[in-house]
């Protein structure tokens, strides 16, 4: 059984329809990315699948009982509040400190129970919202251009803990990402949106199709070819102009 299936989703603000006729199908277990230009749907498609945003045509179906865990693009925390990461994945969770460090260790960053929420870079602080979302055991991951705002090292080294999450625990992954030189090597299927799903499919046929071409350019083929190859060596750094022919 599918864990969500959207058939024939549209969704409108007012006058503006910016979702139509949007079908597809999240399977147990594997990484689906959803790509697309600014203003073309993703976060809203999102939205209407963890039920925040209601369509106006069309319906989204989650397996019953589905545990969702959920990264959102920005969390802002007053940088004067004392909290730690131990008292902050327990502020809405029922849960031990055991299932926090777990869940941190999961996420890759397990010696930062003790730190203040304020002392974390960028990516530690990415990191703990990973550990949030883990912690109840999800069987799926939504994330929300979780990468926003680090730089490519560290957006690849993200991606690829999502990858030993998904190894560890199993569960599905649907992202949203405008980092195409970053994300399509990790994703086992890629949904090209741009107020429809313009093409899907594996990631090297969505990066030759027609449709995604027209949208990102020739270049992201190449990029494509560049991560795979940062991927297999480990070599993120010794690229740094990767992200341009991205772009």
């Amino acid at each position: 059984m599918s864990l969500i299936s959207v058939e024939h989703l549209d969704v409108t603000y007012g006058a503006q329809r910016v979702l139509h006729d949007v079908s597809l199908e999240i399977e147990p277990g594997e990484i689906v990315t959803i790509v697309g230009p600014n203003g073309s749907g993703k976060t809203s498609l999102l939205r209407a699948i963890i039920g925040a945003t209601k369509p106006s045509a069309g319906r989204v179906r989650r397996k019953p009982g589905l545990r969702i865990g959920y990264v959102p693009q920005k969390l802002h925390i007053d940088r004067t509040l004392p909290i730690t990461v131990d008292r902050f994945l327990r502020l809405a969770n029922k849960v031990t400190r055991a299932d926090c460090k777990a869940a941190l260790d999961v996420a890759g960053v397990p010696d930062l129970l003790k730190r203040q929420m304020s002392e974390l870079s960028g990516g530690q602080f990415q990191r703990v919202m990973l550990a949030r979302a883990l912690i109840n055991d999800p069987e799926i991951l939504l994330l929300d251009e979780a990468t926003q705002g680090l730089d490519q090292p560290g957006s690849a080294s993200f991606y690829r803990q999502i990858e030993a999450v998904r190894a560890e625990t199993g569960c599905a992954v649907l992202m949203i990402s405008h980092e195409l030189h970053v994300v399509m090597s990790a994703s086992d299927r890629v949904i090209c949106l741009n107020g429809h799903v313009c093409c899907e499919g594996a990631p090297a046929a969505v990066a030759s199709a027609p449709e995604y071409r027209a949208l990102f350019g020739t270049g992201t083929g190449g990029a494509l070819a560049l991560y795979r190859h940062d991927h297999d060596h480990d070599h993120d750094h010794d690229h740094p102009h990767s992200h341009e022919a991205a772009e």
